[in-house]
């Protein structure tokens, strides 16, 4: 690859061959290569990797738990700025997701200085370091190697030991509810291929970079005890980590799953993904489809990035988070376990 002369150029994308979450290894890929490690277990220790939950959570003393996690991930956009937002945002999720409040950050990055200028490397730290100070934490340090450009953050946060979120937490009756709409991995790889302008995903970029700290703490606020991010195995496969933490069958009303603007018709233009594939053959015997059309599962194991949380909220409570989280929409509901971890209607 030739040096690029000038910033205006460059398309970050197109440095990689896989961008944002859809670069995550397959959960059953995943699995297989965990399966064969031992596990230490300790009373301190609140969550570790055994239900695939989306942080770490260590307590050290009654009223303070550690929330730690990792995330990084190849350009999902071309401006470099925009690319560290979305990707600070979408480490920072981890921690709200488990009910946590983001304090420090150390950031990753693989730079192929040969290639890039410094300069786009300072914008890519600047996005994110933006995006930290806006979650009211802070960048302390971090590590940088060269090679193929990536970029992400290791957070550590704290929550109470008594109020978390975790995918173990949901109960028969809970109401789903999704946060943001789904459909970034499908646009975001149109757009790379050029088969969509960057106006066709304005929503979606804008919801890659938007927190979900205030969604965090509303599900706090109403009872909530489970809640996931919708990341890389997309809505289907985080879901199905609930229903096995929890023990129970998630049931999604397709119909109801929100999708951002131009993402059926950029999936009909050729907008899949290799981490779409990865997410069915894992999915496969685990969901009952139902009547479901090939197109909407789809847009419903499309890796997302930076999305949304699915929040398993006490029906009684329900209507209360809705009004609290703008944008939120129930999708389904918790019930008993059955045959499948997912059910489709």
């Amino acid at each position: 690859m030739t040096a690029v002369a000038a910033e205006e150029t460059i398309r970050l994308t197109q440095f990689t061959n896989c961008a944002g979450c859809a670069s995550k290894m397959g959960a059953g890929d995943l699995s297989e290569a965990l399966g064969a490690l031992p596990t230490r277990t300790d009373p301190r220790l609140v969550v570790g990797r055994e239900t695939f939950d989306d942080a770490g959570i260590f307590r050290i003393s009654d009223d303070v738990a550690l929330v730690q996690t990792v995330d990084f991930f190849a350009p999902i956009v071309d401006d470099p700025y925009e690319y560290g937002q979305i990707a600070a945002a979408n480490a920072l999720s981890d921690v709200y997701a488990m009910g946590g409040q983001p304090l420090t950050a150390l950031n990753i990055m693989s730079f192929p200085a040969a290639d890039i200028p410094l300069a786009v490397m300072t914008e890519i730290l600047r996005g994110g370091q933006d995006k930290v100070h806006e979650a009211s934490a802070f960048i302390v340090g971090g590590h940088t190697v060269l090679g193929e450009l990536k970029y992400g953050l290791s957070v550590t946060g704290q929550a109470h030991p008594s109020f978390l979120l975790t995918n173990a937490g949901a109960k028969p009756g809970d109401r789903l509810i999704l946060t943001k709409p789904i459909g970034t991995g499908i646009l975001t790889t149109a757009a790379k291929r050029q088969l969509i302008a960057r106006e066709d995903m304005l929503d979606a970029l804008e919801a890659m970079k938007r927190l979900n700290g205030s969604a965090s703490r509303a599900a706090l606020a109403v009872g909530a005890r489970c809640a996931t991010d919708i990341t890389g195995f997309s809505l289907l496969g985080h879901a199905s980590h609930i229903a096995r933490a929890s023990a129970v069958t998630i049931h999604i009303d397709v119909a109801s799953v929100p999708l951002f603007a131009n993402a059926r018709a950029a999936l009909l233009k050729g907008g899949s993904n290799d981490g779409a594939k990865r997410n069915r053959q894992y999915l496969g015997e685990l969901v009952d489809r139902g009547s479901s059309s090939d197109e909407d599962f789809a847009i419903l194991t499309d890796p997302q990035t930076s999305g949304g949380l699915l929040v398993a909220v006490p029906a009684a409570k329900a209507a209360a988070y809705l009004a609290r989280v703008q944008g939120a929409v129930e999708i389904g509901e918790v019930q008993p376990e059955g045959t499948r971890a997912i059910v489709l209607a």
